[in-house]
């Protein structure tokens, strides 16, 4: 086994695919970073929920919103709904980590919030709920998944954002996440500070 040639393709690979995902999602992570600074701007908050490494993506980002990202800002109202262990083992421990975002999301949100619901197969039982969830709270869903989108894009609606990886390797959709939210981020402080 060559592993350097290997370790060159996984290089390529990720470049590729990132760069295919520009013209893919440019516009559709514009329009994401206008509906949350609109609710930045009516005191509303962002909700970010994943599993396993996008429950990651949801800390980082959420953190990325409290302190800033490249620009100094005031912070701004992000809560990442997978970093209180408390809470999601004690909804898990009575047999609902089904519901672990859901019923945050319903105690939480708000209409006029925004659910930043992020699964790499796009079939996560507790994401598709905190969706379901944050249509009752008549909340905004941004929702990021790899593959074919999985049953997360049936739950979307009009007003929804799917920003969708056709992909199906795990480490691609997860090195596409980064970037997108590291766009999303700096949108988000472009429109608030007013950068060209």
């Amino acid at each position: 086994m060559d592993l350097k040639k290997r370790i060159i393709q996984h290089f390529e690979d990720s470049a590729h695919l990132k760069l295919a995902l520009a013209e893919l999602l440019a516009e559709p992570i514009a329009a994401s970073a206008e509906i949350m600074v609109e609710a930045f701007l009516k005191e509303k908050k962002v909700l970010a929920c994943g599993n396993g490494a996008g429950a990651s993506n949801a800390q980082y980002f959420s953190s990325r919103m409290l302190n800033h990202f490249e620009m100094e800002r005031p912070g701004l109202a992000a809560i990442s709904l997978s970093a209180d262990s408390t809470t999601l083992t004690a909804i898990a421990n009575f047999g609902h980590y089904d519901q672990t975002f859901a019923k945050q999301v319903l105690a939480l949100g708000y209409a006029g919030d925004v659910l930043l619901a992020i699964s790499t197969s796009g079939n996560a039982a507790n994401i598709l709920n905190a969706i379901k969830a944050a249509k009752e709270r008549n909340m905004s869903v941004i929702a990021l998944s790899g593959g074919d989108g999985g049953l997360l894009v049936e739950l979307l609606e009009d007003q929804d954002i799917h920003l969708g990886v056709p992909n199906d390797s795990p480490a691609r959709i997860q090195e596409a996440y980064i970037l997108i939210l590291h766009c999303l981020c700096d949108a988000i402080d472009c429109l608030l500070l007013g950068v060209d």
